[in-house]
């Protein structure tokens, strides 16, 4: 059992039948058949009560729908988190400058920076041209 496979049965579920999540999940039909197949041999259980029309959860199925619509939920959030770590600037940044009119920006862009990047460490030398 993987999120993919908990993903189907959810689509599953969503749709009505397997033909419906097949399209959707643009995957042929027999192997998300035989997917629903094997995971409810995986488990032991009927999760799906098969109708003319559509199908309909058994009780196990409701149980994990329930948990495949947590599992699904807490991976979006983890491949969330993860980007947001991915693009978060980190680091130190050093920077020599000397006393100017320019440095009233430079200090306002290095405050902004800061503010959206709290974990760069900002290294600030002022002198002059001797230096």
């Amino acid at each position: 059992m993987d999120i993919r496979t908990m993903q189907y049965f959810l689509a599953v579920i969503r749709e009505g039948t397997i033909s419906a999540a097949a399209e959707s999940l643009h995957v042929a039909q027999p192997s998300l058949s035989r997917q629903m197949k094997d995971l409810e041999e995986e488990l032991g259980v009927t999760l799906f009560e098969r109708g003319n029309r559509r199908i309909t959860l058994t009780e196990e199925g409701q149980v994990l729908r329930r948990r495949a619509e947590e599992l699904v939920r807490l991976m979006q959030l983890t491949q969330e988190e993860i980007a947001q770590v991915k693009h978060q600037l980190t680091g130190s940044i050093r920077i020599g400058a000397g006393e100017s009119q320019a440095f009233r920006f430079f200090a306002e862009t290095a405050a902004t920076l800061l503010k959206e990047h709290p974990d760069v460490q900002l290294h600030i030398t002022s002198g002059d041209t001797q230096e």
